[in-house]
């Protein structure tokens, strides 16, 4: 399951997007709705996390910065005949 990486405590407002930027803040965006594009990105709260490749990282209900470990590998495929 998902561990806290850092407690942000952020505060989501209906109608955006959040999630962590490649410098480890929290971003939020507009999200798309009825033909019309997106809104600019921008930076929430600072938090500056360093990113482990194979985990995923989001924010919480809490308003913090979670990661969980990404499946990777799978099911293998059968050969066909």
């Amino acid at each position: 399951m998902a561990t806290v990486v850092a407690k942000v405590g952020v505060k989501k407002v209906k109608g955006y997007l959040y999630f962590v930027d490649k410098r480890g803040n929290v971003a939020r965006a507009q999200m798309a709705r009825g033909g019309k594009k997106g809104g600019k990105v921008e930076v929430v709260a600072k938090a500056g996390i360093k990113k482990k490749s194979g985990f995923l990282y989001f924010i919480d209900k809490h308003g913090h910065i979670a990661a969980a470990a990404m499946a990777r590998g799978g099911r293998k495929k059968k050969k066909k005949r």
